[in-house]
């Protein structure tokens, strides 16, 4: 009976140690690193209006698509390639009507605004040898990855500089290398660069015509504890409120909308 009385005491404890933010949370979200800065503002939004509380992690959507598979605990996925939701609904991992597009990302080439480097040429200007390193998200597993690579192989520019490409785990990450001088140049999100941590820098836009779009999709997961919540979210980002805030914030959201359900 002892030994009951100090497992359940042991569970008290532990229970009450947890930060009282962390229990009952209401929406669980895996989001993709372009949305570190836009979406923040979106969920004290949110959560001031529904009443609901929201925890969100971010990270890459190829990772994400890898851990729900495998049972993480989210109940809504906003990924940065509509691809990884859509594979994961024929794979009945997702509730049914949710698939929604809801932004296309779009891609800058961006600069500390101490570096010199003279980004007028686009693309072209990274072939100046005085770009040493190049960071962009692993492609692999990151949409904007992916699109960085398209983009430099449609201008041909590619060869020039595949030894010069560093890759960062996430496209946060690879804007975190041109921040912080580790890399000359960042082919990053325009998300990231309306945020306070690079709105300094110097950038460009990489033409949308040189690389696949980079249409980005929300979903909610088959095993959320909370459907009606995640449900409620999708609904919001859809929203005027929402659709207002992520253009401003430097999506394309022409094309936002529901998808349809399997």
């Amino acid at each position: 009976m002892r030994k009951q009385w100090r497992r359940l005491a042991a569970g008290i404890l532990s229970l009450a140690l947890v930060p009282a933010a962390a229990l009952g949370q209401d929406v669980r979200i895996a989001a993709a690193s372009d949305l570190q800065a836009a979406l923040p503002a979106l969920v004290l939004r949110f959560e001031k209006q529904s009443g609901r509380r929201v925890a969100v992690t971010y990270g890459s959507s190829g990772n994400f698509f890898a851990q729900i598979q495998n049972g993480a605990p989210f109940d809504l996925f906003l990924s940065a390639d509509i691809d990884y939701p859509r594979r994961l609904e024929r794979q009945g991992l997702t509730e049914r009507g949710t698939l929604t597009r809801y932004a296309v990302g779009r891609l800058v080439l961006w600069t500390r605004s101490d570096s010199r480097i003279d980004l007028r040429r686009g693309l072209e200007a990274l072939s100046s040898r005085e770009i040493r390193r190049i960071a962009i998200a692993n492609p692999e597993h990151a949409p904007y990855g992916r699109a960085a690579v398209a983009a430099l192989r449609a201008a041909q520019v590619y060869d020039r500089v595949s030894d010069r490409l560093v890759f960062g785990e996430n496209i946060a990450q690879a804007a975190q290398f041109a921040q912080s001088g580790n890399a000359d140049v960042g082919i990053i999100a325009m998300s990231l660069v309306r945020g306070a941590a690079l709105r300094s820098g110097v950038f460009v836009e990489v033409p949308a015509s040189l690389h696949p779009p980079i249409e980005q999709g929300a979903v909610v997961l088959r095993s959320a504890h909370n459907i009606a919540a995640a449900r409620q979210f999708i609904a919001f980002l859809a929203s005027a409120e929402g659709v207002a805030h992520l253009r401003e914030s430097g999506f394309d959201v022409t094309a936002a909308g529901t998808t349809g359900g399997r």
